[in-house]
């Protein structure tokens, strides 16, 4: 059975990617009651950035040619580098058990929250076997960064999570966008709450819409 990854990154306890990720968890175990399912709340439990003693150990692991997990311990030499190793490995290996994978992110400053990535370059080596698994990443945005809309050309969220998936091999990518959040505490945005109320609805519908079409396409691959 298939295997979910859920995790979020917000801070915030009652966020709109929370929520919306929750709602796709919720569907997905009820469809899928003899899968596995792994959380991780990056926001109350972020990991630490990259240290010296990662680094080097992603250059030595370029210098000797090494493919795969398995043979990721020729590069760990130094007590060091055993340590950031013990903080790299458990998050590989987690990703590496999914299926699926959830992601839940609000937009800070056009980009992505420290939180998420920090686990992006904690998790990211060249040889990162992603090719042939799903991945769904739901936002919230303050604004509307939608094609046509002023600020769609400051979106690095999507572009970015598009650019370093594909780059992995991981191409079978959903977006799940509530937009205009911000519309409900910033006055000169208090005439797009109703917008922000229906872009909320059609992503709590494009969730559970998506746990349908990706459980039948595993299962059908499977």
């Amino acid at each position: 059975m298939a295997h979910l990854l859920h995790i979020d990154t917000s801070p915030r306890r009652n966020s709109f990617s929370r929520e919306v990720s929750a709602v796709f968890a919720a569907a997905w175990r009820t469809g899928h009651p003899g899968g596995d399912y792994t959380y991780r709340d990056l926001g109350a439990d972020p990991v630490p950035p990259v240290d010296e003693a990662r680094t080097e150990i992603a250059i030595q692991a370029s210098a000797t040619g090494v493919r795969k997990l398995a043979d990721m311990s020729s590069a760990v030499r130094t007590p060091a580098q055993e340590r950031s190793w013990a903080v790299s490995r458990p998050l590989i290996e987690e990703l590496l058990a999914a299926d699926v994978l959830l992601i839940a992110s609000p937009m800070y400053n056009f980009s992505l929250p420290s939180t998420l990535k920090a686990w992006i370059d904690q998790i990211s080596f060249p040889w990162l076997p992603l090719a042939g698994r799903t991945a769904v990443v739901v936002t919230a945005r303050g604004g509307s960064y939608a094609p046509g809309t002023p600020r769609a050309a400051h979106d690095y969220q999507e572009p970015y999570l598009q650019a370093y998936f594909e780059t992995l091999g991981l191409t079978d990518l959903h977006f799940i966008h509530t937009e205009l959040t911000n519309a409900l505490h910033v006055p000169f945005l208090a005439e797009f709450k109703d917008a922000h109320q229906t872009s909320r609805a059609a992503a709590l519908e494009a969730a559970t819409a998506l746990v349908t079409s990706i459980g039948r396409r595993l299962q059908l691959s499977s």
